[in-house]
């Protein structure tokens, strides 16, 4: 499976939904679900329902999108939404729920 972007209008919201494994592999899929926009989203969902496994490159994935939309609007909202028990907890060691709304 390869990761899915949905884009809400009504609420100009990119929803990035990831497979089994977020990892190295996955760099260019997920740069590009981003960079192609035409707009910039006022809301980020990355959904990690399916997400086992995750390293240490998808966690410099996120900050690179964080980075790539703070240099053209401050405004816009990051939520991650689904995670796994395991992922969870890698998100909160690495004090991600400091930059990311983590549900």
């Amino acid at each position: 499976m390869a990761i899915k972007a949905n884009w809400e209008n009504a609420n100009k919201a990119l929803i990035i939904k990831m497979d089994e494994k977020f990892d190295y592999s996955k760099v260019q899929e997920f740069r590009h679900v981003y960079t192609e926009l035409s707009e910039p989203p006022k809301e980020i969902r990355i959904d990690l329902a399916d997400t086992q496994y995750m390293d240490s490159s998808a966690l410099g994935m996120l900050l690179n999108m964080q980075k790539h939309f703070c240099d053209k609007d401050k405004t816009v909202n990051y939520k991650i939404i689904n995670s796994r028990p395991q992922v969870a907890r890698i998100l909160k060691i690495s004090r991600f729920d400091k930059k990311f709304d983590i549900s």
